[in-house]
Order: structure tokens, then sequence, then C-alpha cells
């Protein structure tokens, strides 16, 4: 069942994020793939995500559908103007792509080429648009396109550290689902308690939300993120669990799959990031019970 079908269904769904190489041995991206193949519903890849020359998501979309997995592939602004992203949004479809994030891309100040310049011809509300026109039938210039694409399109949610923050995000998802998006994507979750107040309040949307499983892969890390990203709240109870552990990989691990676990009849699916661990995606599923 494709994912359109299977979040009009309201199936839950799971997704793996995979970057593409910085190169172009894509062994270890295939690899990772094949791994999973058949306990995910499909591959979410980014587009230079952090700001870090890679291969394009375009080109790892059309490697993942060979393999026979599903693709959903980022899109944003950052790094090209409005014709650039019609004319990779209109190859997409024509290479087999049907699902698309758009999503708030990363400042080049934080990347690997900080002397790129940004285009930002777009945000994610024109974007969205943008693709909303498309399906349409008719470029952002007004002329008529000789056949028209089909997606399933879902948008991000960006992290809040508190309620005035949250109520921001919720009312700019509103509008992002007014031009065209069909399903959220939420920051990542830590605190699944915490995180129910968000669902309440999205609730009236009436779209599919997924959430992000994001994997702490060490105490350095959750540390760093307690303490330099407020909207992740991560508890010192859980940066404590992780340190006494005698294998704190392992148990890394299965925190990610107990949060799916945890979230499982609360949401419409989730989105699992592991950034480099992607070898180590069949361990979280199999914590997860997936």
């Amino acid at each position: 069942m494709s994912f359109q079908k299977r979040l009009a269904s309201g199936e839950f769904v799971v997704l793996a994020e995979m970057n593409t190489p910085k190169g172009v041995d894509i062994s270890q991206l295939i690899t990772n793939a094949r791994r999973i193949k058949g306990r995910v519903d499909a591959v979410v890849v980014p587009d230079m995500d952090n700001g870090v020359m890679r291969m394009s998501a375009l080109a790892g979309g059309v490697l993942m559908q060979q393999q026979g997995i599903e693709a959903i592939v980022h899109t944003y602004g950052r790094d090209r103007n409005r014709m650039a992203l019609q004319g990779d949004i209109l190859a997409a479809h024509v290479l087999g792509i049907q699902n698309l994030i758009v999503a708030k891309s990363e400042a080049m100040a934080n990347g690997d080429h900080r002397d790129a310049v940004p285009v930002d011809d777009l945000d994610e509300l024109g974007l969205l648009k943008a693709i909303e026109s498309l399906e349409k039938g008719v470029d952002l210039a007004g002329f008529d396109l000789e056949g028209a694409p089909s997606f399933t399109t879902g948008a991000v949610v960006g992290s809040f550290a508190d309620q005035a923050q949250m109520a921001d995000e919720i009312a700019l998802a509103k509008r992002k689902i007014e031009a065209g998006a069909q399903f959220l994507i939420t920051p990542p979750v830590f605190d699944v308690q915490r995180f129910g107040a968000f669902l309440d309040q999205v609730k009236g949307l009436n779209v599919p939300v997924i959430a992000t499983i994001f994997l702490i892969k060490s105490v350095g890390i959750a540390r760093y993120m307690a303490l330099n990203e407020p909207g992740a709240h991560i508890s010192e109870a859980l940066i404590g669990r992780i340190r006494k552990a005698s294998d704190r990989e392992g148990e890394c691990l299965r925190i990610a799959g107990e949060t799916i676990s945890a979230l499982k009849d609360k949401v419409a699916g989730v989105k699992i990031e592991t950034q480099g661990w992607e070898h180590r995606l069949a361990s979280i599923l199999d914590h997860a019970g997936l």
C-alpha cells in the first residue's frame, strides 16, 4: 500500500530519513535502505540538510524508487529560485516520486559552504502554493503546463519552547495547510506527555500528524540539545538514564523504540532521524515492535 493510501486509511506509517552521500559512492545508502525494505513505508531524503553539500535529494529519491522503496523528498527555497524549484518538482513527478515535504532550510552560516549565497525566492508558504498551482496545470508565471503533476505534500512544524511559540507554530501550520499541505511533520519528540498538549491543539487542523523521532546517540548530544535547544525538552531523567546504562548506545536505541511505541495510538505515524546511524534503524524498529 502506498504512503498516500496508508495516510488516507488511517494506518500507522513509518518513515526513515536517509541523507544522500557527500560524493558519488552510493553503496552505504543502498545497503542501509535494503536493511529496512519492507519494514518502513517510505524513506525521507533531505536536500543538503544542515547546509551540508551532498548529492541532491532528487537523485536520492530516484535511488530509493529503484530499490522498490517509496521516496519522500525535501524541497525548500534556500538554494534555488522559483524557476529551478518548479523544474525540479516537475522532474520529480516524471521520475516517479509522488511525495514531497516542504521544509524550512537551515542558514548557510551553519553549513560547510558558508560563502554560498542563499536564494530564498520562495518561503514555505510560497512553495506550497507553487506546488498546488503546478498540480492545477499552471506555473507561477501563469502559463499552462503540458500535463500536470500530482503529489502528496507535507509541511514541517517548527520547534517551540513555550506555549506562546507553540501557538505561533500551530497558526503557521494552519496557513501551510490552507496553502496545500496534506500532512504535518512535528519537531523531535522526547517527552511524550508534554507532546500531548501539542497534539490536543492540532486536532482541529484535520490532517495527519507524523511525529519526528530523533535518535540521541550519546550523553553529550543529549546534554548539548537540552542546553542549546530549549524546544527539545530533554529531561535530566532521560540524560541520567543514558549515562547510567551499561550499554549507552543500546540504551539510546531502546529509548527511540520506546518513544515510537508510546506514540503509536496518538499520531498518524513517525519519521525516524538517526543522523548518520542509518545502519541502526533496524534495531530501533525492533525495539518499537515494528
